[in-house]
Parts: structure tokens; sequence; C-alpha cells
């Protein structure tokens, strides 16, 4: 199998990153277009990463990191190189970055209906918290 490679994603490979999410990724949302990826890309470059196995984009996290907290976003693994340990590269260099940028809790977003999602999760080691609810405002609502 040929060597995996993570890296962070640059402005010339947002529109892949998009095509990639419509295959690979669970559901959609609001901020799944080029301007709203290119915010995030210009904001801080190093929080898209990529999994690339022979030059083909095959996974990518959002490691997002508010100086607090650190945020995970867009776990997704192509249907075809599932279960390859692609899920847990891209996780173990998001919790690496979380480290060096001084990160001490890290939560992941999952669609409740996600199931495939939910055990990806639960088998990274990640729970969920009964204590808390994510409430979610769209601001381009108001």
């Amino acid at each position: 199998m040929t060597e995996l490679r993570i890296r962070a994603a640059g402005p010339e490979d947002l529109d892949a990153v998009l095509a990639f999410w419509k295959v690979a990724a669970e559901g959609t949302s609001i901020s799944d277009d080029r301007d709203g990826v290119e915010r995030l890309v210009a904001r801080d470059p190093e929080s898209l990463l990529l999994a690339e196995r022979a030059g083909e984009l095959v996974g990518t996290v959002i490691a997002g990191f508010d100086g607090w907290r650190c945020h995970l976003y867009r776990l997704a693994v192509h249907p075809d190189h599932r279960r390859q340990g692609v899920g847990t590269a891209l996780l173990t260099a998001a919790e690496d970055r979380f480290v060096r940028l001084g990160g001490r809790r890290a939560d992941a977003m999952v669609l409740t209906r996600n199931a495939t999602g939910q055990r990806a999760w639960e088998a990274a080691g990640y729970a969920p918290e009964e204590q808390w609810r994510r409430w979610v405002r769209h601001l381009t609502e108001k």
C-alpha cells in the first residue's frame, strides 16, 4: 500500500476538498462552500488537514483551535479507503497540532444521524458528553 501523506490544505486545494466532501462526508453544512472554506484556510492556514495517497485525496479533518478549546470537524475518509488507518492518521495529526498550540481539550462535531461517524469517534476514544447540549444558530439567517 502506498504511503499516506498528511498536509495542510492550501487555497489551490479547496475545490477538490468540496468535491471530496460530497462523496466522503455524511451530510452537508451551511459553510460547505468555497467562501466558507476559503475563510477557514485564510484565518488558520494549518487547520484543514488532508490525507493523500499516491497524490489522491483520501481523507480530511478540520482541526480548529480558538485559543481555549480544540474543535474537530469534517473527519471524512473516502469510502474506498476506510478501515486502512486514514482516519487514525488524520486524528493523530490533529491532536499533535493541538498539543503544539497548547490545547488541552478537544470536541468533535458529528451529525446525530451519522452512525458511521459516531462509531468512528467512539473507536478513536471520543465519548459523548451527556451534560452538554450544543445549540447552533445560523448567523446568516439574522
